[in-house]
């Protein structure tokens, strides 16, 4: 069976303090694991990106926060697309209909942030029917009115199970 990795808005932009406390310093470690062993399997990987429209986000289209952070650099990627909006199923490329025409029913996601656009994306592939992985630690998110990145982070992966929208897993259970 195929299944895809979705790697989303990781990018230079999300190194800026604009953002504040961050959670999760292992998930670029974590993501590149991911990464590898997709390349090694050749098994289909997407890269997804933020274009921000508003006027002072560092993820804007032309900054170079738009630009994805040095772990994808040689990453080879059979989709690559932008979005403006939390799901990567609402972004620049028709993602449902990609997965779709190559047969493909399940897939995994890292990225940034956790309990923005990878929960979103999670949250709407398993509503589609797809047969969803959240590699929870190959993700991470920032500090967000009074509560913690882990906390916001602990709060997606029980929203996520929960709810029946994806197996939260760790990058070392997902390379198992």
């Amino acid at each position: 069976m195929t299944t895809a990795l979705i790697v989303i808005d990781v990018q230079k932009g999300f190194d800026d303090p604009f953002w504040g406390k961050r959670g999760n310093p292992g998930a670029e470690a974590n993501i590149k694991a991911l990464l590898d062993a997709w390349q090694a399997r050749r098994q289909p990987i997407v890269l997804v990106h933020h274009d921000s429209a508003k006027p002072d986000s560092p993820l804007r289209p032309g900054q170079e926060g738009n630009d994805f952070q040095s772990i994808l650099d040689g990453v080879r990627a059979d989709l690559v697309f932008g979005k403006k909006v939390n799901s990567a199923f609402h972004g620049d490329v028709d993602l449902d209909g990609w997965l779709k025409t190559r047969g493909i029913t399940s897939f995994v996601i890292a990225g940034i942030q956790t309990n923005m656009c990878c929960e979103t994306t999670a949250r709407v592939g398993g509503n589609l029917g797809y047969d969803v992985t959240f590699a929870l630690d190959a993700t991470y998110t920032f500090d967000l009115e009074g509560l913690t990145a882990d906390q916001l982070s602990e709060a997606t992966a029980t929203n996520l199970r929960g709810g029946g929208f994806a197996e939260v897993l760790s990058t070392k259970e997902i390379l198992a």
